[in-house]
C-alpha cells in the first residue's frame, strides 16, 4: 500500500534527495537573482539613495523575492499556487515605482504599491473574470511601452547624473553588453539564462582594470531592511493610478503564467482557484514589500525554461530557491559587492534584459490581426499614448502636478486610450470580443512583470 500510494505522487509534488534539489534550487537562484539585484540599482541610483539605503533596499528585495518564491511554491493558506514558480520585483513596477517617487516623493510611491497591493487583494474574484478579458492588443501594446521606459531609466545609469556620459562609461556599457550576448552564444543551453551574470562581472572586472571600481567599505556581516525606508507612507490614490493599471495587467499575465507552469510540469489544476491564489500571493509580497520601501512583486516565469531543460519538476526545489534569497538577504557584503558595481555595467546589463522585453512585446503582436482596421488602430493609438510622454518627457511640464503624473505614465496611457479605441471599434462593429486576451494566448509572456 505505501509503494503503490508513493508511485500515485507527481513530479511536482516530489521531494527530490537534498544533494539534487540544492543544486537545482541553486541553479533557479542563479538564473533569477540578477533581476532583484538590478532592479534595486536602478532605483538606487535614479533616486540617488545613500549606500545605507541602497543595502536595505536590496536586502528587502531579495529577502521578498525569497518569501514570496516560498509561498507560491507551498501553496499554503489560500496564497501561492502550489507551482514551481519564482518571485520578482516586477519591471514595469520598478519604472512605475521611480516615477512616483521622483514626482511626488518616496513615501507616496511606498503609499502607491500599499494601494496597489490591497486592491489586489480584494479583487481576487472580481480579476479571475475581468483579466481574461484584456484585449491582446492593448496588453501587446502595454508591454512594448513597459519595455522602452526600461530601457530609457537604464540608459540613464550609464550617462550618469546630468546626461553627460564620459567615453569609458559607453564603453563599459558596450562591453557588458557585448559579453552577455557572446555568453548567450556560446554556453550550453541550460547555462545560457547566466549570460546576464557573465556579461555583468566582465563588465566589473573591465572596470576594476581601468580603476573606476571601488569596493564598499565595511565590516558588518549582517545587514537588514528597514521599515518605512522613504518614511511614513503616503497614499495618494491618483498617484497610484499608474501602478494600479499595472496591477490589472499582472493579473491578467499571472492567469496565463499559471495555466502555462501547471502545464510545464503535468499537473492538473482548477485554473479559476489556482489563478486566485496566484494573485492573492503577488498582492500580500506585495504588501510586505511596499512597508519596506520597496516596489510591487510579481510571480515570474523566467524559471519555466528551466524546469524544461532539466526536467525537475518539484515545488519544493523553488520554495528551497525562495530559503536561499531570504539567507542571502542579511549577508551584507554581498550589499557591499552589488552597490559597488559602476553604473555603466548596470546600465548596461539593465538595457539588454529590458529590451527583451520590448522584443515579447512585439511577439504578442503575432497573435493580432494587424490587417484588421480595428486592432491595427488601436495598436497605433495606444503606442502614440504610451510612448510619447517616454520619448518627450517634457510634453505634459504645463498640467498639474496630478495630471502630469497620470498623462505622464506612458503605462497607463497606453493601456487607456487602448481600452478606449478597442471600445470604440466595438461599438461601431458590433462583433468585435473582448476575448482577446489570455484564453487566445497559448503561452503568454511573463515579460512585462520582470
Amino acid at each position: 500500500m505505501r509503494g503503490r500510494a508513493m508511485a500515485t505522487v507527481a513530479p511536482v509534488d516530489e521531494v527530490p534527495p537534498p544533494g539534487r534539489m540544492f543544486a537545482a534550487a541553486a541553479q533557479h537562484l542563479l538564473v533569477m537573482v540578477a533581476t532583484p539585484i538590478a532592479s534595486v540599482l536602478l532605483i538606487g541610483r535614479s533616486l540617488h539613495l545613500d549606500d545605507g539605503d541602497t543595502r536595505a533596499l536590496l536586502c528587502a528585495a531579495l529577502l521578498f523575492s525569497g518569501i514570496g518564491t516560498i509561498l507560491q511554491s507551498l501553496g499554503r493558506l489560500s496564497l501561492g499556487a502550489g507551482l514551481p514558480f519564482v518571485m520578482l520585483p516586477g519591471g514595469a513596477a520598478v519604472v512605475l515605482f521611480i516615477q512616483i517617487a521622483q514626482e511626488s516623493g518616496g513615501a507616496t510611491a511606498s503609499g502607491a504599491v500599499l494601494i496597489t497591493a490591497v486592491a489586489g487583494i480584494l479583487v481576487v474574484p472580481v480579476a479571475r473574470r475581468l483579466v481574461t478579458r484584456l484585449p491582446t492588443v492593448v496588453i501587446a501594446s502595454m508591454i512594448v511601452v513597459i519595455g522602452v521606459n526600461l530601457v530609457k531609466v537604464a540608459g540613464g545609469l550609464i550617462t550618469g547624473p546630468g546626461d553627460q556620459p564620459t567615453r569609458s562609461a559607453v564603453a563599459l556599457a558596450a562591453i557588458t553588453v557585448a559579453a552577455t550576448v557572446l555568453a548567450h552564444r556560446v554556453l550550453p543551453t541550460g547555462w545560457r539564462r547566466l549570460s546576464v551574470l557573465i556579461g555583468m562581472a566582465v563588465g566589473t572586472a573591465v572596470a576594476a582594470a581601468l580603476g573606476q571600481f571601488h569596493l564598499q567599505q565595511g565590516s558588518a556581516l549582517i545587514q537588514a531592511p528597514r521599515p518605512f525606508l522613504f518614511g511614513t507612507p503616503h497614499f495618494d490614490l491618483l498617484a497610484a493610478i499608474p501602478l494600479l493599471v499595472f496591477g490589472i495587467g499582472s493579473m491578467a499575465e499571472a492567469t496565463g503564467q499559471t495555466v502555462l507552469n501547471a502545464r510545464v510540469v503535468g499537473k492538473e489544476i482548477d485554473t479559476s482557484a489556482t489563478v486566485g491564489r496566484t494573485i492573492r500571493g503577488d498582492a500580500v509580497t506585495s504588501l510586505l514589500s511596499g512597508l519596506f520601501g520597496g516596489p510591487s512583486m510579481v510571480t515570474s516565469g523566467e524559471n519555466i525554461g528551466l524546469i524544461r531543460l532539466t526536467g525537475v519538476r518539484s515545488r519544493y526545489v523553488t520554495a528551497v530557491t525562495g530559503v536561499l534569497l531570504v539567507v542571502i538577504a542579511f549577508v551584507a557584503p554581498i550589499g557591499r559587492v552589488v552597490n559597488s558595481l559602476p553604473g555603466p555595467v548596470i546600465g548596461g546589463t539593465a538595457a539588454i534584459a529590458f529590451a527583451m522585453i520590448v522584443t515579447a512585446g512585439i511577439g504578442m503582436f503575432e497573435r493580432v490581426d494587424l490587417s484588421s482596421d480595428a486592432e491595427l488602430v488601436t495598436a497605433t493609438a495606444a503606442l502614440t499614448a504610451g510612448l510619447l510622454p517616454i520619448l518627450t518627457p517634457a510634453l505634459y511640464r504645463g498640467f498639474p502636478s496630478d495630471l502630469r503624473l497620470l498623462f505622464g505614465s506612458g503605462v497607463t496611457m497606453a493601456a487607456l486610450v487602448g481600452i478606449a479605441v478597442h471600445l470604440l471599434f466595438a461599438a461601431r462593429g458590433g462583433n468585435l470580443s473582448w476575448r482577446y486576451g489570455i484564453r487566445r494566448n497559448r503561452e503568454p509572456s511573463r515579460a512585462s512583470a520582470s
